[in-house]
């Protein structure tokens, strides 16, 4: 029974999280300082979820979530006139999601998920832009408990936000295997990784890998830019790198990585993501850290 019901746990927070997590709770901080800037951004991220049975055999579970990221933004190079710094200094996500995942055969599942979501400056009340939609679909074959001898998990999914630009769904494809005792790797998005344990008890790993991160935010008190109207911020970033993680108990860890980006795009844009200012673009170091107890 209650293996049962960390399985079903286990595959609803793969969904809910883009394939890439299993996580209960987790309290995280992030620094990117920009190469050739004396910019830098740092977000604090906790986040939440808590699994409910629905049936005695478990094979139906909802997950209530709740997460909180704050992004501090300090700018300190030279800005265009209609720029006001203070009004993206501190930029807020707090997200409410619910998850159901249910059996359809053997080692096969379903699972959907819909949420809300603020993104903004949080400079004044709540305006209609501060708010973003979200649902996805997922179909799930799990066969990581399987009895064989390299155990693999694929997802395939769409995923859908009212993000301002984006009014299509993005697909999802995730392929996971342990391909020797002590290794296993991933490939998927937003991370593709190769994992290997120190030690045969599995209390540290070392990766390699490549991640997208980003984050969005929209501003209240729209800014004018050569006669342009700057009404969100945002930064897509891809990164590669080497992480560390140590394991405290088989659920609770600690873990910390540092990567140099490939691609960074740091800017103000219109709801209709054209470019309005470019903020950084150069490639830099990123640094991440934290804690989490996961399934």
């Amino acid at each position: 029974m209650i293996n049962k019901l960390i399985f079903s746990i286990t595959v609803l927070f793969a969904l809910i999280a883009q394939a890439q997590s299993t996580d209960i709770a987790r309290v995280e901080y992030m620094r990117i300082p920009f190469s050739n800037s004396d910019n830098s951004v740092g977000r604090f991220r906790a986040l939440l979820q808590v699994p409910i049975p629905l049936d005695k055999e478990l094979n139906k579970i909802l997950v209530a979530g709740f997460e909180y990221r704050n992004v501090n933004v300090d700018i300190k190079d030279a800005v265009p006139a209609g720029f006001n710094i203070q009004d993206v200094s501190s930029l807020h996500r707090i997200s409410a999601y619910a998850g159901y995942v249910w059996k359809f055969k053997e080692n096969w599942r379903f699972g959907v998920k819909a949420g809300v979501r603020i993104n903004s400056n949080l400079a004044g009340s709540l305006v209609a832009d501060d708010w973003i939609y979200t649902a996805s679909v997922y179909a799930i074959n799990d066969m990581k408990d399987a009895s064989t001898t390299k155990p693999y998990r694929w997802i395939f999914g769409l995923d859908y936000s009212t993000t301002p630009g984006r009014n299509f769904p993005l697909p999802l494809i995730n392929y996971y295997r342990e391909f020797h005792p002590n290794w296993t790797y991933t490939l998927g998005v937003p991370k593709t990784n190769v994992r290997h344990y120190l030690n045969g008890n599995h209390k540290d790993a070392l990766q390699a890998f490549v991640t997208l991160d980003n984050f969005f935010a929209n501003i209240q008190n729209n800014m004018s830019i050569d006669g342009r109207s700057a009404e969100n911020i945002s930064m897509t970033i891809i990164l590669g790198g080497l992480g560390y993680e140590h394991f405290f108990t088989k659920h609770l860890l600690y873990y910390a990585y540092a990567t140099h980006s490939i691609s960074n795009d740091f800017r103000l844009r219109n709801n209709d993501r054209d470019d309005i200012y470019t903020i950084n673009s150069d490639n830099t170091f990123y640094f991440r850290t934290g804690v989490k107890f996961k399934f």
